[in-house]
């Protein structure tokens, strides 16, 4: 049990409310973008903002810079402690302060970097992914105050959105600053702004580069057409060869995962559907549940082709193409399996004999949640006091790699895997958006959670 009254602690967020929002509003203006330079002046400034408020709540916060695995300057990392007792438990907070770029910023309905309250939500890049997870560490710390009873250890990390490259060898070098017994990755969400979840599995993710070539050189297309198909159409097929009629990924090797912990609720096909903004008449791929096409089995999608633009169009059979194709992974399927299955596969399914070679470019492991922990059922309890609703889980069908790799260093700590996103949040899409009465539950959920930890 708590020690700590729920009423006190929302009474508490409520008092730091307007400061909570500041620092939102002022994390959203830094433009934190890490795709324009991790080591960039306005990537230095982001982190140093984050170590200020942070040193606000207590923590000794601190910028460092981290290396890249070949030794270049990678991004700025904000690391730092705050510990009341060294028999205490000891708890890991997480987020990242990097965000997305924007690329087309008409396509946004408010200013993309300056924070924008409409209907109860708060606008702008990175005001969910993952500002608000900053904002959930800061309030929750600021409602706790004198009463915190574990210790705090904080990596807020400043390259989430470029893949991580220097994580696992920040994270190794500074193996003592960051052992603890729970850690808490605030940056997934919950069913619904009203209704919380922990997230219970995060997909793998494997990525390939698949080269088809039919011909030395291209051709005219009128008199070579027919006999010869363009490499476009060869890669279309390829691809369409991994799927079966009903539209499941069918590869022998890779895996399928039903929802880690059992179904508790599938996902409303309506509200996916208006969430994704998909066509009427599309109708949605694969078998099972939706929970289960979303979140634990295996998807395929292209996320790159290398093809001639229409406007430039002629008449010319291509005689080669390139695509990038990323796996997302059964969370338990090691994504190196995954890869080699995917990879045999399009070796050995190549339309009518063209060339066909693959290139790995990565991998990343997906992780499942330990239902039985202690800070499961702890993160659970706070979850209901706060939200006043009974906590859905469920999975995520993103992948965060770095995770599993967290786990792996340090096996012993219960890993705990929160946010401030819902299905409105739109994250990495223009409008992002948080709900500020779903960050206030989330910061009274954290508070209630770091006062059960102490027991």
């Amino acid at each position: 049990m708590a020690s700590l009254e729920v009423a006190d602690v929302r009474s508490r967020v409520q008092n730091a409310w307007e400061d909570v929002i500041s620092v939102l509003n002022k994390k959203i203006s830094l433009g934190a973008v890490s795709a324009k330079g991790i080591t960039g002046d306005h990537m230095r400034a982001s982190a140093e903002y984050v170590a200020e408020v942070l040193r606000e709540v207590g923590v000794d916060a601190r910028v460092e810079q981290s290396q890249n695995p070949d030794g270049t300057p990678g991004a700025f990392e904000v690391v730092g402690s705050r510990i009341v007792d060294p028999s205490a438990p000891t708890v890991l907070l997480y987020a990242h302060h990097d965000v997305q770029p924007v690329p087309d910023a008409s396509e946004w309905n408010t200013d993309p970097f300056k924070g924008t309250e409409v209907d109860g939500r708060l606008y702008g890049r990175g005001s969910a992914d993952d500002g608000g997870g900053i904002a959930i560490h800061y309030g929750a710390l600021r409602a706790l105050s004198e009463d915190l009873g574990v210790n705090i250890k904080v990596f807020i990390e400043g390259e989430e959105e470029m893949g991580s490259p220097s994580f696992i060898p920040f994270i190794e070098a500074h193996k003592d600053e960051f052992e603890s017994d729970v850690i808490i990755v605030a940056d997934s969400g919950n069913w619904s702004a009203d209704v919380p979840s922990l997230t219970t599995s995060l997909r793998g993710n494997t990525t390939v580069d698949v080269k088809v070539k039919v011909l030395g050189h291209q051709v005219h297309s009128g008199q070579f057409g027919g006999p010869i198909l363009d490499a476009y159409t060869l890669a279309s097929m390829l691809i369409a060869s991994l799927y079966n009629k009903e539209g499941d990924l069918a590869v022998p090797g890779i895996e399928s995962q039903e929802p880690v912990g059992g179904l508790q609720r599938d996902l409303d096909e309506a509200q996916v559907r208006a969430d994704s903004s998909v066509v009427d008449s599309y109708k949605l791929a694969g078998t099972g549940s939706l929970a289960a096409r979303m979140w634990t089995k295996p998807s395929l999608t292209v996320i790159g082709m290398d093809a001639h633009p229409v406007e430039e169009s002629f008449n010319v059979i291509a005689h080669e193409t390139r695509l990038r194709l990323s796996l997302r992974t059964a969370p338990c399927q090691r994504p190196e399996e995954a890869q080699k299955a995917l990879s045999d596969f399009l070796v050995a399914n190549a339309p009518f004999g063209a060339q066909v070679t693959v290139k790995p470019v990565d991998n990343g492991m997906g992780w499942a949640m330990d239902p039985d922990a202690v800070a499961t059922k702890d993160a659970l309890a706070s979850m209901k006091d706060a939200f006043g609703v009974d906590p859905i889980n469920k999975g995520e069908g993103g992948s965060i790699p770095f995770i599993p790799e967290l786990q792996r260093i340090f096996p012993k700590a219960q890993v705990l895997v929160t946010g401030p996103e819902d299905p409105k949040s739109n994250a990495h899409s223009p409008n992002e958006s948080i709900s500020l009465s779903g960050l206030k539950s989330n910061i009274v959920t954290e508070a209630l959670l770091l006062d059960r930890l102490t027991k």
